[in-house]
């Protein structure tokens, strides 16, 4: 069982990486700390009494979820935004209007992007993906903890059981594996 010290410390060290995760998957600040905070509460107020090698895990999954629920609560909310938008309008020229040709996507979010950039963007992800899981498993350990969980070299070492230089050349192979894999399919970051 955690202590209220070890629960503590645990959100407190994983907080800044928290955060990056959640701004990189909404891309807004705002949102991001109040994914962050939320995920953080219904740890502590739920699982607060698990033993604390479980709480890296269930945090993340916390996490992830919170992110889910932001996200669906956008799309039920830009609906009916959009939908009451025209309520309003009783003007001669409401039988022309097109929300459409108003509505302008925040620039940088997905509702901006062209279907064929969605398409594309997907496409790569899929196939970093399957690279990612074709790499062997010590270095796709090292690879996800560095550049995914944002860990540095002596936190991933430390989650590893191994040494920083270990931690370095698993890294570094992982990236030319993945980068010479991505080249060979045409795909350039």
């Amino acid at each position: 069982m955690a202590t209220e010290k070890e629960l503590s410390d645990f959100l407190e060290s994983v907080e800044r990486r928290a955060f990056k995760q959640a701004v990189y998957a909404v891309r807004k600040d705002e949102a991001a700390l109040d994914i962050v905070q939320d995920a953080m509460i219904k740890l502590a107020e739920k699982y607060g009494d698990k033993p604390p090698a479980e709480l890296p895990l269930l945090f993340q999954r916390i996490l992830q979820n919170t992110i889910h629920d932001y996200f669906r609560r956008e799309k039920v909310r830009d609906t009916w935004v959009s939908l009451f938008s025209s309520l309003g309008r009783e003007t001669e020229d409401a039988d022309g209007f097109d929300i459409l040709e108003t509505y302008e996507a925040e620039e940088g979010s997905e509702a901006a992007e062209s279907s064929a950039d969605k398409v594309e963007r997907e496409q790569v992800l899929a196939v970093i993906d399957q690279e990612v899981q074709k790499l062997p498993g010590r270095q796709r350990e090292a690879f996800l903890m560095r550049y995914w969980q944002d860990m540095d070299v002596a936190e991933t070492a430390a989650a590893m059981g191994c040494s920083e230089g270990s931690v370095k050349t698993h890294c570094s192979r992982a990236t030319h594996t993945l980068a010479k894999a991505l080249r060979a399919k045409g795909i350039t970051l």
